[in-house]
């Protein structure tokens, strides 16, 4: 039995205490915040996703609280034209073993979360920010802000894009700016038009720009995300933003859109960052995990996803005495970054290339998906949705 720090209590901190404490281990959880709470709306899992969460033992309650949307969907989104079609139903849940479904990010926290109270090796402590940590001869010393050290057999840096122990472990300073701009806001699906309850995830591809809508929270609300490439160079995190800002971004937007787009009120901005792919995240007994680790756009749907099969596969490989630890960081790191800065790579690629091409880029785009079968849609997101877990 081996302790394990991690730092960070979101997602990926969660599943990876709960993937490590299953195999008998201890482990702590120090979250900067006050308290342990997920913000934000919807998210998307791919199969591969629910395969990390069976693993974890809570796929179940996280499909119950899931949307199983019918199908994902592209539009051009000044014409309408349907571009491409993926349908969700027995087809796809044959070749790759689950469901593709939308949650509100609290419903897949809150079973995370109750997993993990309710586990005997998992200590959860809440206002606690790890600041450093120093590699000693037989473990880490986990460096607090406003608390003594810690002493551990390893360290798992699991805080986010913005993470403290990838400052030490990399070194490679602030996140990129993506130049993306993206509003966010919540409907409940009673203001919405019955005609527009489409039980799908939709994405409308623009000129430098798209927008997303699915229903969330068990079909009760509609998640809406627009965003323009903007060239944004300051990033800026849930700012509440004016209606009519929104509303007058986007005057080329097809009649059935721009219907949905004006039931929004309470919008939020932020500009989106990520970083290039890496090739180490490990320094001794300290690795690092999701976001802190490989952070990506949300285009690709992935983000999730990875931390959740980095969860898996790190707690499988911790199967093992103190003193192998850092070697199976070092494999955990090997294991995962081809995977990982592939779906960084893609994730770009489909935000600056497939969703916001225009003039002739665009026809090109639009005549190429047109002509893709179901079966050609379902081999081009094999890589991902199939398990890696």
């Amino acid at each position: 039995m081996a302790k394990f720090v991690i730092a960070g209590g979101g997602i990926g901190g969660l599943a990876t205490a709960l993937s490590i404490a299953r195999h008998g281990h201890q482990v702590e959880v120090l979250e900067r915040k006050e308290s342990f709470a997920e913000l934000g709306a919807g998210i998307q899992i791919a199969p591969n996703g629910f395969h990390a969460l069976d693993r974890l033992g809570i796929g179940a309650p996280v499909k119950s609280g899931a949307v199983h949307v019918d199908a994902l969907r592209l539009l051009d989104a000044r014409s309408a034209q349907s571009l491409a079609v993926l349908p969700l139903g027995p087809a796809y849940r044959r070749r790759f073993g689950n469901p593709y479904a939308v949650v509100h990010r609290g419903d897949l926290y809150a079973p995370l979360l109750r997993a993990c109270r309710g586990h005997a090796g998992i200590t959860l402590r809440a206002g606690v920010e790890v600041c450093g940590y120093e590699n000693t001869p037989s473990g880490v010393r986990v460096l607090l802000s406003t608390a003594p050290p810690i002493e551990a057999d390893g360290l798992i840096g699991a805080d986010g894009l913005r993470s403290l122990v990838r400052e030490h472990v990399v070194g490679d300073g602030a996140p990129r700016v993506s130049g993306h701009t993206i509003h966010r806001a919540v409907v409940p699906m009673e203001q919405v038009p019955r005609a527009l309850r489409w039980n799908s995830v939709t994405l409308w591809a623009g000129p430098r720009w798209h927008f997303v809508h699915y229903p969330i929270a068990g079909g009760s609300k509609l998640n809406l995300a627009i965003t323009r490439d903007d060239g944004s160079r300051v990033a800026v995190s849930g700012v509440p933003t004016e209606r009519d800002h929104v509303l007058s971004g986007f005057p080329d937007m097809h009649a059935t859109a721009r219907r949905l787009l004006e039931l929004g009120q309470d919008w939020r901005t932020w500009v989106l960052c990520d970083r290039p792919p890496v090739d180490a995240w490990t320094d001794g007994r300290v690795v690092l995990m999701g976001d802190a680790a490989h952070p990506m756009l949300q285009y690709a749907a992935q983000g999730a996803c990875m931390a959740l099969e980095d969860a898996v596969t790190l707690g499988d490989l911790l199967d093992c005495p103190s003193h192998q630890i850092a070697d199976r960081f070092a494999r955990f790191n090997a294991a995962r970054r081809e995977r990982t800065a592939h779906a960084q790579n893609v994730a770009l690629w489909m935000g600056d290339t497939l969703y916001h091409a225009s003039g002739a880029e665009a026809d090109e785009r639009n005549s190429l998906l047109s002509g893709l079968s179901t079966e050609d849609i379902m081999d081009a997101v094999s890589p991902f949705h199939g398990s890696r877990a």
